[in-house]
């Protein structure tokens, strides 16, 4: 046997063991992506039964003017932005010389949290993919040597898992992709909520 032919035999052997787990791993992230989807339909009924709030400057008046109170909160912002306001509560209920960092700081963590929620969707739109190209190529190298051989059943088999596992990443990856935007659009939305009423309520104490 050459080196040539050494090479491709490992090569060949090599890939063909990943079938297997790249199969489960496909089925796996299927569960994950059932998993998200009730999140998302779960966020998305939470945010539908709020009262919006048709912009910034309203929502300032609001707040400002005392016509929005914190216990009014659960009508007007979703679940994160009001955990971040009731810790923003009790910074300010405890300040001190070193309030305006402190508050900086809890801003900062719980928007970074918020995009590591975020950034656990986006991982599917690249990983689904190719998971699925891979386990479209893998059998289908043994699907070519089954035809020499004229084992119809063989090739046959191969090819149903390189569809099927074709299907399933395109789908992990498109449903990603949608779930992406809408839980970024989302992000933002609280984002801007929290920076709202942090320097509303940090402005009011400077008064």
């Amino acid at each position: 046997m050459n080196f040539s032919a050494f090479i491709q035999t490992i090569l060949y052997i090599v890939s063909s063991s990943l079938l297997i787990p790249v199969m489960v791993l496909l089925v796996f992230l299927l569960v994950w992506i059932l998993f998200i989807t009730g999140m998302i339909f779960s966020e998305w009924v939470e945010r539908k039964r709020l009262n919006k709030i048709s912009n910034t400057n309203l929502l300032i008046d609001e707040v400002k003017s005392k016509k929005m109170i914190p216990s009014d909160f659960d009508q007007y912002f979703t679940l994160n932005v009001r955990r971040y306001f009731n810790k923003l509560n009790k910074l300010i209920e405890n300040r001190d010389e070193l309030l305006e960092i402190r508050v900086e700081n809890l801003i900062q963590e719980k928007e970074l949290k918020m995009l590591k929620e975020s950034d656990k969707i986006k991982i599917l739109i690249r990983i689904g993919p190719s998971l699925g190209l891979m386990g479209t190529l893998i059998p289908m190298g043994t699907a070519l040597a089954s035809i020499s051989k004229g084992d119809l059943n063989q090739l046959s088999s191969n090819l149903v898992i390189a569809f099927t596992t074709t299907v399933v990443g395109l789908g992990l990856g498109m449903l990603s992709y949608f779930y992406s935007v809408i839980k970024e659009r989302w992000v933002q939305e609280d984002m801007k909520n929290m920076e709202v009423l942090t320097e509303t309520f940090l402005s009011s104490l400077k008064r």
